[in-house]
């Protein structure tokens, strides 16, 4: 086909609302309104869009070719379509090869690739993997200003950080990050993955009522993952610096967290107390840059170890608080919910019959995995500084920290997954029960 320009932006628009309404990193249904901000075209088969959706600025490369000729790599993802205009069908760029390859040469210009796959199910970004060594991550909301997942990972490898993919190359126009490139960690399995394996195994057994008697135990590389947290947050403090807590201010994002997800919820109440007398604490520890959504899936196992992977921060929660500086208890609390998370999905895998006879042994196993994670990070040098020493006031700072991840959670879930707020309900409700 010719190429793009006989592509007409206003079909474009018309079509956009229902293509975004089906895509993961989307959030809600069709927008109200819709308007494109900037278009290029990159390739003679690739339009690049930055795309206003109701006040949100999403990234949307669109590809194109004759409708008469569907390629191949659109069988069986219709979600990925954009629609017909004329005689030319519109479909999301970084799925054709050719184009992905395109979008890698703007990013990262001296990179030669031959062979490109994407990553995998992803929510609020799109990557894609080259040659088993490069990723390209395609951030699909824009924010005006640095995106985090850059900033965080270059200031890491800048003061020795070994424990992160530092950037290759960096799309960034009018100071908005677009796209950047990493190098792809072969052979790593991400944390969640790891987990599930271990619960499936433990799920499985016969006669065992202790996880660490399971031939998947989890339990060390939850330490090890705890070390390299640790390790992670001594780093950021390093790279960023610390500043005095505020904690008046951490309570202040709690509460407003609480008034977007919990306003009609009957423990509204009590999780406002909970978050109220934290602020009461005496023992706090200094502000730091933190990872900001830090769970199973944001940390994966290679033979050299633990990495840690996106730092954006949570993609529900305004940009402005993901960049505040915060305690390095919100990233122990995320991971500890994600044991919760893991022991919870891994059973709802089981036969209904199978559930209540696992159930205790879901909650050992996460008890288990919290004590080994904390055991690893409360252990490393230099994070006693970072928690301001008093055992009491750490436990009791931990606990509204989770509460505030559970609470975000159920936000989470009744916008993207209904089916799963059970989980962080339960959580919300055990975490106020034992107070």
């Amino acid at each position: 086909m010719s190429g793009l320009p006989k592509f007409d932006l206003d079909d474009i628009r018309r079509l956009l609302p229902s293509f975004l309404a089906k895509q993961r990193w989307y959030s809600g249904g069709e927008p109200d309104t819709i308007g494109i901000e900037q278009d290029e075209q990159l390739h003679d088969r690739m339009l690049w869009l930055l795309v206003d959706a109701d006040g949100k600025r999403y990234q949307v490369p669109v590809g194109g070719c004759a409708t008469s000729a569907p390629p191949d790599f659109l069988h069986g993802h219709d979600a990925s379509i954009v629609g017909a205009s004329n005689d030319v069908l519109l479909y999301d760029a970084t799925l054709d090869p050719e184009l992905a390859t395109a979008l890698l040469s703007v990013v990262a210009p001296d990179e030669d690739v031959t062979y490109v796959r994407p990553m995998g199910a992803e929510q609020s970004n799109t990557s894609l993997v080259f040659d088993d060594r490069l990723v390209l991550k395609v951030f699909r909301r824009v924010h005006d200003g640095a995106n985090p997942d850059i900033e965080v990972t270059a200031a890491l490898g800048g003061v020795g950080f070994k424990h992160v993919a530092a950037p290759v190359g960096v799309w960034e126009r009018d100071q908005r990050h677009l796209a950047v490139v990493q190098p792809y960690l072969q052979g790593a399995t991400d944390g969640w993955a790891l987990a599930l394996t271990s619960l499936r195994d433990l799920y499985a057994s016969e006669h065992i009522d202790d996880p660490a008697q399971a031939g998947g135990d989890f339990g060390a590389e939850a330490r090890r993952l705890g070390e390299v947290t640790a390790a992670m947050h001594v780093a950021l403090a390093r790279a960023f610096g610390t500043d005095k807590a505020d904690v008046g201010q951490w309570v202040g994002v709690m509460l407003r967290q609480l008034e977007r997800v919990g306003a009609e919820q009957p423990w509204r109440s009590q999780a406002e107390k909970v978050f109220q007398s934290f602020a009461s604490l005496a023992n706090r520890g200094p502000s730091i840059r933190v990872h900001g959504d830090y769970h199973l899936g944001q940390a994966v196992r290679t033979d050299a170890g633990w990495f840690v992977l996106d730092f954006e921060g949570e993609p529900a929660r305004p940009l402005a608080e993901r960049r505040l500086p915060s305690s390095p208890l919100k990233d122990v609390s995320g991971m500890l919910r994600s044991f919760h998370y893991a022991a919870e999905v891994a059973l709802r895998e089981r036969e209904e019959t199978d559930v209540k006879r696992l159930r205790p042994l879901a909650r050992a196993w996460e008890q288990r995995n919290r004590k080994k994670f904390l055991d690893g990070y409360l252990a490393t040098d230099g994070i006693d500084e970072l928690l301001g020493g008093n055992e009491k006031d750490t436990e009791a700072a931990l606990n509204a920290w989770e509460l505030d991840k559970a609470v975000y959670e159920v936000g989470y879930e009744l916008g993207h997954r209904p089916d799963w707020v059970a989980i962080p309900e339960s959580a919300v409700l055990r975490i106020l029960e034992e107070e």
